[in-house]
């Protein structure tokens, strides 16, 4: 297995697929290898506490991994015992690394001081890591954001992250408060990567190509981490290493996104759950994959009231059975990004 910088060396930039919880599974996993996918896969994060055991799902998709390249184990918690107790179980499966989520911002991981509500209390983080590096003997990454409402927050936790021997950092360029509504501060990622001695992976409304270049040329990361714009666009991965390569970038169809989304389905579909739960499932994705096709979200609304599967396939085919362009980005608010006001005003 190769070190995180033989990894990056031979992908640069490493493309990396974020881990979104029950969304990022296996069965995602498969699908996204059939159109490129990335160059090291995330898992969902396993929930660590005192009385935790890792999810017999999570490690399946690590045991089975049918994309062939790495995988990084994510472990989410505070209790410092057991998430020892955990790295060590985990290191007994096929994985390149283990990662410590510091960034989730749901409110029920918050309050348990675990995610991104640990970035309250850098001082925990440190003995957190402390406690942890000597446990790990494969690569040790930390995915993290950039404070919990303020990013000049990161200032003091960059002075946490460069004390420890952390073989790979993700930046989200958020604060917890922002979620992922505000535009992303580059400018916060670009600080990672100048003060750490550790490569930087940038993660945060890499929707596109373009979207793409405009982080790495504003960062300098070493590789991109993508969530939202992979579910949305399967193709990214393979597009975004074409375009850095100056090779032509294929640009899908409403009708291609409409095979996309049988496949997903196909794949996602769970053979003991009755189709209205399956069609549910695969609404999960569809809130990522049809923002900004038709006019005023049309396509998105109808798909949002399907109840079953030939409801649901046939607004798709209203909608995408057509050989209009796929849009590359969605006409979201906050789409673009923007330097942060506390370094702007440095």
């Amino acid at each position: 297995m190769p070190s995180v910088d033989e990894l990056i060396a031979a992908h640069r930039p490493l493309l990396v697929l974020a881990p979104m919880q029950d969304i990022t599974d296996l069965p995602f996993w498969r699908v996204m290898q059939c159109y490129g996918g990335a160059d090291l896969y995330y898992t969902e994060y396993f929930r660590v506490h005192r009385d935790s055991k890792p999810e017999r799902h999570i490690l399946r998709s690590i045991d089975e991994n049918p994309t062939g390249r790495p995988v990084i184990a994510q472990m989410i918690g505070e209790h410092i015992p057991s998430l020892i107790r955990t790295a060590k179980a985990l290191q007994t499966h096929p994985i390149f690394g283990i990662d410590l989520n510091l960034g989730c911002p749901a409110p029920v991981v918050c309050r348990k001081h675990a995610g991104g509500g640990l970035l309250k209390f850098p001082e925990r983080i440190d003995a957190i890591l402390r406690a942890l590096r000597p446990e790990i003997s494969i690569p040790f990454t930390v995915k993290t954001r950039i404070g919990t409402s303020d990013p000049a927050e990161f200032d003091r936790l960059l002075e946490i992250f460069a004390a420890h021997e952390i073989d790979a950092f993700t930046v989200h360029g958020r604060t917890v408060k922002e979620l992922y509504r505000t535009a992303v501060h580059l400018d916060r990622i670009r600080q990672a990567v100048e003060r750490l001695r550790a490569p930087v992976f940038a993660n945060g409304n890499v929707l596109s190509v373009a979207l793409a270049r405009e982080t790495l040329n504003s960062t300098g990361a070493a590789g991109l981490m993508m969530g939202r714009g992979a579910i949305r666009n399967p193709w990214l991965f393979q597009q975004i290493r074409d375009a850095e390569a100056g090779r032509p970038v294929f640009h899908p169809s409403l009708r291609d996104l409409r095979a996309y989304i049988a496949h997903l389905y196909a794949e996602t579909r769970v053979p003991h759950l009755n189709e209205p739960a399956n069609v549910a499932k695969l609404k999960k994705y569809m809130n990522f994959i049809g923002q900004g096709i038709g006019e005023g979200d049309q396509f998105l609304h109808e798909i949002r009231r399907a109840a079953l599967e030939k409801e649901f396939f046939e607004i798709c085919d209203r909608h995408l059975d057509r050989d209009e362009p796929f849009p590359a980005e969605p006409k979201i608010r906050a789409l673009r990004c923007e330097r942060s006001e506390t370094l702007a005003k440095a």
